[in-house]
């Protein structure tokens, strides 16, 4: 059994994209410091069970829940379920996402663009609108926490990646104005940026930005990352930890990156 913590007890957490690469060291590490966590997923209904096997096997609490955040009404369906089955909600940290295909702006199909938009804002925006009632009212004796998980390119706004920078940085924009719309209920919201972290997305990022369409290791790049490695999934969820526990009380409306400093 992990050694369990006690930072988010009695918390109640919703984490989308939750039962794979960040999403699930996000899920598995909120459970282990004493969270309740919603494990939210798509289409890999296999993965978030495995996710959600591992928190239950460690001592903690989850269940797993099927929905595409693109969708207001799957969205809708999803809080109202979660907050049914744990009665409420404090924390929702909005980490579903798509990679775009790494073309040009004069070559991309506008329903790829659309898409991948739709899923980091629209998604992102869904989400929050449906879970800030009941954040509040946890949040009017405690605390509630919206972390957003971005990407340094909103940073770089590298070419070849126009649909996956305009959706984080739109994601960006939701969470600022969320920041300062919520203060004043005792919620927090943040952004939390990795740079290229080793899982599958990772790989076809990696792919979209150097071309090469062979690559699937990603440690390979270790040597030329910042401390000879490249950032894990547990690196991010460290900082989505710290920022839904009481060290950061006086912390919102902020983006940290989680790129080891950059290249």
């Amino acid at each position: 059994m992990t050694e369990r913590g006690t930072q988010m007890d009695g918390r109640i957490a919703f984490v989308s994209g939750g039962g794979r690469g960040i999403g699930r060291a996000i899920s598995e590490l909120l459970a282990a410091e004493g969270a309740v966590v919603a494990v939210n997923y798509r289409r890999d209904g296999a993965a978030a069970a495995a996710t959600v096997e591992k928190i239950q096997q460690d001592g903690g609490r989850a269940k797993a829940y099927a929905g595409s955040i693109d969708d207001p009404e799957a969205c809708r369906s999803m809080i109202e379920l979660v907050v049914a089955d744990f009665g409420g909600l404090d924390t929702l940290v909005c980490n579903a996402g798509i990679a775009s295909r790494g073309h040009s702006v004069a070559d991309t199909d506008p329903d790829e663009m659309i898409k991948v938009i739709a899923t980091h804002a629209f998604g992102a925006h869904h989400l929050a609108r449906l879970a800030l009632p009941h954040i509040r009212a946890r949040a009017a004796s405690g605390r509630g926490d919206i972390v957003m998980i971005s990407s340094v390119a909103t940073s770089s706004m590298n070419a070849n990646g126009a649909p996956y920078s305009m959706g984080k940085a739109a994601m960006e924009a939701l969470a600022f104005t969320l920041a300062k719309e919520e203060r004043r209920n005792g919620i927090h919201v943040n952004v939390v940026a990795p740079g290229l972290v080793e899982t599958d997305m990772g790989i076809r990022l990696a792919r979209a930005i150097t071309g090469n369409r062979e690559m699937d290791d990603l440690r390979a790049l270790d040597s030329a990352s910042p401390f000879g490695r490249v950032c894990q999934p547990l690196d991010v969820a460290e900082v989505v930890l710290w920022l839904c526990s009481s060290g950061s009380g006086y912390v919102t409306g902020q983006r940290i990156e989680c790129n080891g400093g950059g290249n």
